[in-house]
């Protein structure tokens, strides 16, 4: 089986590079000249671990390619991959633009049955829209050629796609027919094989389960910051709560730590998609405009920590900040706290110091040198006021203390994420905060 990827991001990329990992001749399509060029080379755009790797192990065996030109690789694909951007509009709904000119350059120049795959997150609807041009295309060709439309939306954690491509929860996948259904299966019979469920159902119904799927996420994420900015003010230890109740079987444990909001190019402009789904449906998302109106709050925690502490005097006050990609294991800075952190920081008049161990380069791209860049978390601290821990990265987990100590102008941490023990950080003489303890 040959596939095309169209849309060489961190989507089509990870899917590309695994499908090739399983045997499948696969061709990554970007308009990027210089990605393209820099992915022939074996240079990711996308910090990604092990993505790399097999990236380089699959060129290497002829299982994948890259090109600019998708209409070449149409007459050769069985199947072909939608994966490119779906950024927020202006009101927050998912704009389809790319989504769109990809089917219209399959509908103009397809010469044989395809199985369009939509892989990027679309609201529901969508499918109907691309069957939509690319039938317009094809009228304007006076032709009539046979394809079908899927949905197959993806379920991937930046810093561990790799993971959870080849070893799924699930793979949810919408059909309209069983010849779609039966080539989709034979396409993921590897993973089956692994015990891992496909899902097949009705192409709304899969379009609908990843905005779904995020939103929940995102509706945990919001909740236990509620609940931990509440154990603030009553005096409860937040960390003791979420053992209490992740225990519940119905429950469990995951997505309940509290922290400074979430970020990413996914929970953000999923649930701002959603409620505009429903707003053009005349139905109003109570719960999700709740969720996104605690994480914008979230976001300012630290800042208004900060601000208490030092009475409202910041003007002048050095900051050290770790970590600025919005979770670990990523290079992505999109909508993440850091940045909003840093930009309430400037406007009070404060100089800030950063640290992340692979996400300055993309910082500098957002902000420039607005901010000053350390080599490592000491350079950092070196005569700052205190430190924010922003990013949950392993290496920030157990640094030398007595050192630190020695370099700041005054022991105090902000800990976003809590990963330090509060009686830990007082025995070292540490003023110390946390988030809902």
């Amino acid at each position: 089986m040959k596939i095309t990827i169209v849309g060489a991001g961190y989507v089509g990329l990870v899917t590309g590079a695994c499908f090739a990992e399983i045997g499948i001749d696969t061709t990554c399509i970007d308009i990027d000249t210089e990605k393209i060029e820099n992915l022939k080379k074996g240079i990711s755009p996308i910090y990604e671990p092990g993505l790399s790797e097999m990236m380089e192990r699959n060129a290497e065996r002829n299982r994948l390619h890259f090109s600019t030109d998708l209409i070449p690789f149409l007459a050769g694909s069985e199947v072909v991959f939608i994966a490119v951007g779906t950024p927020p509009d202006e009101d927050g709904s998912a704009d389809l633009k790319h989504v769109l000119d990809v089917a219209r350059t399959i509908g103009k120049h397809m010469s044989k049955h395809l199985l369009v795959v939509i892989k990027s997150t679309v609201p529901v609807g969508t499918a109907q829209k691309v069957r939509d041009a690319i039938e317009q295309e094809q009228k304007h060709r006076n032709t009539t050629i046979e394809f079908d439309i899927v949905s197959n939306p993806e379920f991937l954690k930046e810093g561990d796609a790799i993971e959870d491509f080849m070893k799924p929860d699930r793979i949810v996948i919408g059909v309209e027919n069983e010849r779609s259904q039966e080539i989709m299966a034979r396409l993921y019979r590897p993973f089956v094989l692994n015990g891992y469920p496909i899902l097949f159902m009705d192409v709304p119904s899969s379009e609908m389960t990843k905005y779904a799927a995020n939103s929940m996420l995102a509706t945990r994420i919001s909740f236990m910051n509620d609940v931990a900015n509440l154990c603030e003010l009553l005096g409860a230890d937040v960390s003791m709560v979420r053992k209490g109740i992740g225990s519940d079987s119905r429950i469990g444990n995951k997505f309940l730590m509290p922290g400074i909001g979430y970020g990413g190019s996914c929970f953000p402009k999923d649930v701002q998609a959603l409620i505009k789904t429903a707003e053009q449906h005349h139905y109003e998302m109570k719960v999700l405009k709740a969720v996104e109106e605690v994480n914008q709050f979230q976001k300012n925690r630290l800042f208004t920590k900060f601000h208490k502490h030092f009475d409202g005097h910041a003007k002048g006050k050095t900051v050290a900040i770790w970590g600025l990609a919005f979770k670990p294991q990523t290079d992505d800075v999109r909508e993440a706290p850091a940045l909003v952190l840093i930009k309430e920081l400037q406007k009070a008049g404060c100089h800030v110091k950063v640290y992340d161990p692979v996400a300055m380069p993309e910082t500098r791209k957002r902000i420039g040198n607005t901010v000053e860049y350390c080599e490592n978390i000491y350079k950092a601290a070196q005569s700052a006021d205190c430190i924010m821990l922003v990013t949950e990265w392993t290496e920030f987990r157990s640094p030398d203390w007595r050192k630190l100590k020695s370099l700041l102008k005054q022991p105090i941490v902000f800990d976003g994420r809590n990963v330090y023990d509060y009686n830990e950080m007082q025995t070292n003489g540490f003023t110390y905060y946390g988030i809902g303890v």
